[in-house]
């Protein structure tokens, strides 16, 4: 198969788009195996690289699946695939991800030991509204990533900082389709579970609830790292079953 030479500056996006649009008109079908990612490289005329990212964002948008020792392989496609854009995998690079989780750590850990200090009465019910939210998401099938961040801005809220929410605010759009990917990759993580998920924040709010600063921070620590662990998880295997089709 041949595929155009690509002259972008963001490379791995014209990549992705380019096979992305294979999938979608159905010249790659279901069940076909990609040429190797030295193959894909010597066709689009980019490095190797370039095509690992493109095939990192196509499978965070479950378009293929990467098959230890034999390769990529396309997946079933369903238009309702699509609402996630395309953008938004191409954030689950590696490097970006890791500094989202820094940039989460420094100001998430900072404001949960405020919130737990400063919170109101009011602030406890926007909490507890998320996670009852995200329960409720969970009961039908959803990924809860609105809720998620729900409950993460409203715990930026209960610190009572203007400055520190409107930080929280700023990065919410980055946020909130992360957190989509990252679940994605948590829930189908075999070492990982909804009820998991829900009750690492369910901790953080009794932690704020009790106004107990300590244990809330590290409630949010642990929760983070966990996140952290599950995506370095991701990517290790990313990469393991990506080696051989090379």
């Amino acid at each position: 198969m041949k595929y155009k030479q690509i002259k972008t500056k963001k490379i791995y996006e014209e990549v992705a788009e380019a096979l992305l649009e294979s999938i979608k008109s159905g010249e790659l079908e279901p069940g076909d195996k990609l040429d190797s990612v030295q193959a894909l490289a010597d066709s689009f005329q980019v490095s190797r690289s370039a095509v690992r990212e493109a095939l990192s964002a196509l499978k965070a948008m479950g378009m293929v699946e990467m098959k230890q020792g034999e390769g990529t392989y396309v997946k079933r496609f369903e238009p309702e695939q699509i609402s996630i854009p395309l953008s938004a995998a191409l954030l689950m690079k590696k490097k970006d991800v890791a500094e989202l989780l820094e940039v989460r750590k420094i100001l998430e850990i900072g404001a949960v030991s405020s919130a737990a200090q400063k919170r109101t009465e009011d602030d406890l019910g926007r909490m507890q509204e998320a996670l009852e939210d995200m329960k409720l998401a969970d009961g039908n099938g959803e990924l809860g990533e609105k809720a998620d961040l729900a409950f993460h801005l409203a715990l930026a809220g209960a610190s009572q900082n203007d400055l520190l929410k409107g930080l929280m605010n700023h990065v919410s759009s980055l946020l909130i389709e992360t957190m989509r990917e990252t679940r994605k990759i948590w829930l189908f993580s075999k070492n990982t579970t909804v009820k998991r998920l829900y009750e690492e924040h369910e901790a953080i709010y009794q932690a704020v609830k009790e106004k107990d600063g300590q244990k809330a921070e590290q409630a949010m620590h642990n929760h983070l790292t966990n996140v952290e662990n599950v995506l370095a998880s991701y990517f290790e295997e990313t990469k393991q079953a990506d080696e051989p089709a090379i």
